[in-house]
């Protein structure tokens, strides 16, 4: 089948799967299950007011439990057994985790990962409220923020081309493609740098393209925020004599610092994933290993199902308290 009508026929059967879900699910509520008829009509009706959400919520739940939770778990029971022959397994208890971590190569990645938690959230949130208050104060702030936003419509795997593209280096004796290079030897460099194999430095290569996709985000939400300051206290501010720093920094930014927080932190869980840019460029070699590249060596280059589970436990478990917290504060503001 031609994929634009396979494309076609699978919208058309998913809306009329869900319409019929609800329309023939509210029938079997109303009248057989809760018909609201006879001397219990109203008790009926209050039961069937009971079920109903459930009823709505079922496929999503589903949905939840069989792509979310079931994973979870069967990853967990995985990071505790060694795969054996004939596709069977057994039981190891930590043995796993214990080899993990006998590994200089996952300390290496915990080690970027903090790195890259330290660097690419600060400065995309930094660089996010600069782009927003600069934006909002000059006539073309819209087609700034366009431009800025874009790099969000760009693939990881897209991005890091282009940005392996600007870090390329070509012999001596030839122009060089990659713009930094380029650069590098107008302003009097001897010979080009093979810039993603200097140790240290090369995260930071790597840590400017996430950057450079997460500021148009941080951006966006912040600008929006930006917006919703009410004038009467800026307007106070300029009256008593504020200076455009002091009235960003002590009046807009402490209004704005709930949403700040929240970007912060969704980047954060942003880059405790991250797998794409380091795996596109570098492959984790010249000490840039992150932990999702790890866990991708592990379960699907060196078979080892077992470590490569453990470590996809791992990056969970940092991942949680950041949701766990944003979830709590999300439903604090809604209260």
């Amino acid at each position: 089948m031609h994929p634009v009508f396979q494309g076609l026929l699978t919208i058309l059967i998913g809306v009329s799967g869900c319409v019929g879900y609800f329309y023939f699910s509210n029938l079997f509520l109303d009248k057989v299950l809760f018909p609201a008829s006879g001397p219990n009509a109203g008790r009926n009706i209050n039961r069937a007011n009971i079920v109903r959400p459930w009823l709505f919520l079922f496929p999503a739940l589903a949905a939840l439990g069989l792509y979310l939770a079931y994973p979870v778990v069967e990853t967990l029971r995985l990071s505790l057994t060694e795969r054996l022959p004939n596709n069977q397994s057994q039981f190891v208890g930590l043995a796993n985790y214990k080899q993990m971590m006998a590994e200089p190569k996952f300390w290496e990645a915990l080690k970027n990962n903090m790195l890259w938690l330290l660097v690419v959230p600060a400065m995309s949130t930094v660089f996010g409220l600069l782009a927003a208050q600069l934006s909002d104060r000059v006539k073309w702030g819209n087609i700034a923020k366009s431009i800025i936003f874009m790099p969000m419509a760009i693939s990881f795997v897209g991005a890091a081309v282009i940005w392996k593209l600007v870090y390329d280096t070509r012999p001596v004796e030839q122009d060089q493609i990659g713009v930094l290079n380029a650069l590098y030897l107008y302003f009097g460099g001897t010979e080009p740098n093979t810039w993603l194999t200097i140790p240290f430095w090369n995260s930071f290569f790597l840590m400017a393209v996430l950057i450079w996709i997460q500021t148009g985000f941080a951006m966006v939400i912040l600008s929006a925020a930006l917006r919703g300051i009410p004038e009467e206290t800026i307007e106070a501010a300029i009256v008593d004599g504020a200076n455009p720093f002091q009235i960003f920094f002590k009046i807009k930014v402490p209004q704005i610092m709930g949403t700040i927080v929240v970007v912060w932190t969704t980047i954060t869980i942003v880059v405790l994933k991250v797998f794409d840019i380091v795996f596109a460029m570098t492959n984790g070699q010249w000490e840039t290993q992150v932990l999702a590249n790890y866990m991708y060596d592990k379960m699907f280059r060196a078979n080892d199902w077992g470590v490569g589970s453990a470590s996809a436990m791992i990056i969970m478990l940092l991942v949680t308290p950041i949701l766990v917290w944003n979830v709590y504060n999300a439903r604090k503001e809604m209260r």
